[in-house]
């Protein structure tokens, strides 16, 4: 009796892998119908009171760059920042007690994602022509929107087996951390060191609590609060805020075990995936996706930036990541996991082009003051995005699969 009710809080905790694909296709689905929510809602008569909601004013001000804070501005800058936590709890995770905790484990997850991010970048300066005005959205197409990606796997189903969807998840995890470093270093400007010396203090007093093995979460969360405040002073983005929370949250290893319920980073990422998957970031689609097609015509699709983006998305995207893959392998550095074939490979480096939540994100932030340059930038992402999900689902749908029989 005593072995069953100690081990019985691990059996009613489904692993941390398994939650998150589980909730991230979930999640996915809802994503992609929030989005078309937000198209349909942009070019219909209620419009106006669409953009006007977005745009309201709540108040207060709590950075004076950015001014009093609005709908969107408390769903980019606010919410956003506990999306990003998560994200970074998942990273910190598959570091050090998952997928990538051991170097054997990251060399093609790192490999892969690093070329899906360089490639994409390159495609999108080649295509715009090196166009200054352009030029701060190199990175738009260098993200991949795992929600939306697993997702798509999701409706495949059993077509596409485990090695896939992992090798996905490991590689959109690794182009996060690529993500999150490119927010920080490309897209703060206006540093107020005095804001910025005070979030080093805050993160301080959190790796102290960590060191002494507090681990009760409401320390951590009233100093993530803290730390987001003086971050968004900064003139740092404040969602980095998230990511640098998340590194300071204690995590105990569970080798063998589904999870460890006592662990306060298991316990947090539990807590919170739901709210993200379901919450936070179906609200960012709402807020983010509706484009206004109104005056534009099949010639957009034509435009530098469009063409950039979406090229960049579908082609560099899929370039990238095989050719990494190949050259891993070529050189022995590292090689696909047992029974994942090349078809099956280049069905999920297209399903990788899918750069919706990230890229949408990315793109805000390179064009902040030019509504116009943020619209096109909208329908590249959604153009890119859609044709990688409907190319990488006819792959993995209609190719034969391969069964084997004992």
């Amino acid at each position: 009796m005593t072995k069953r009710k100690a081990s019985a809080p691990f059996r009613s905790v489904r692993s941390a892998l398994r939650t998150f694909l589980h909730q991230e296709a979930a999640g996915g689905i809802v994503l992609m119908a929030t989005a078309a929510l937000a198209l349909i809602l942009a070019n219909s008569p209620l419009a106006d009171s669409y953009f006007a909601l977005l745009h309201h004013a709540t108040g207060p001000t709590l950075a004076p760059a950015i001014g009093p804070m609005t709908v969107h501005l408390w769903i980019n800058d606010g919410l956003m920042a506990v999306f990003f936590l998560l994200v970074g709890l998942e990273i910190k995770r598959e570091l050090i007690d998952g997928q990538l905790a051991s170097p054997a484990r990251r060399r093609l997850p790192i490999i892969a994602a690093a070329a899906g991010m360089a490639v994409p970048a390159l495609v999108y300066l080649a295509i715009t022509g090196g166009a200054a005005e352009l030029q701060p959205g190199w990175a738009i197409p260098a993200a991949t929107d795992i929600a939306f990606a697993i997702g798509v796997l999701a409706l495949l189903g059993s077509r596409v087996p485990p090695a896939l969807k992992l090798f996905l998840t490991t590689v959109a995890i690794v182009d996060d951390c690529g993500a999150v470093a490119i927010i920080a270093l490309a897209y703060s400007n206006g540093i107020d060191w005095i804001a910025l010396g005070g979030s080093v203090g805050v993160l301080l007093l959190m790796f102290t609590l960590k060191q002494r093995r507090v681990w009760a979460l409401w320390p951590y969360l009233i100093a993530f609060a803290a730390l987001w405040w003086l971050i968004l002073l900064s003139g740092v983005h404040a969602t980095i805020a998230g990511v640098l929370a998340a590194t300071m949250i204690p995590i105990s290893r569970s080798p063998g075990a589904p999870d460890d319920v006592h662990s306060p980073l298991h316990r947090l990422e539990h807590a919170l995936s739901p709210w993200v998957a379901f919450g936070i970031v179906p609200l960012f689609a709402l807020a983010n996706a509706g484009v206004s097609l109104g005056g534009m015509s099949l010639a957009t699709l034509g435009d530098p930036l469009v063409l950039g983006i979406a090229g960049g998305l579908f082609l560099g995207k899929q370039a990238g990541i095989m050719g990494g893959v190949a050259l891993a392998e070529r050189f022995g550095i590292a090689h696909r996991p047992k029974g994942m074939r090349w078809i099956q490979l280049y069905g999920v480096a297209l399903i990788a082009g899918i750069g919706f939540t990230m890229s949408l994100f990315i793109g805000g932030l390179g064009f902040p003051d030019s509504p116009h340059l943020q619209d096109e930038v909208k329908i590249g992402v959604l153009a890119g995005s859609i044709v990688s999900a409907i190319a990488g689902f006819l792959i993995l749908r209609y190719w034969p699969v391969r069964r084997t029989h004992a």
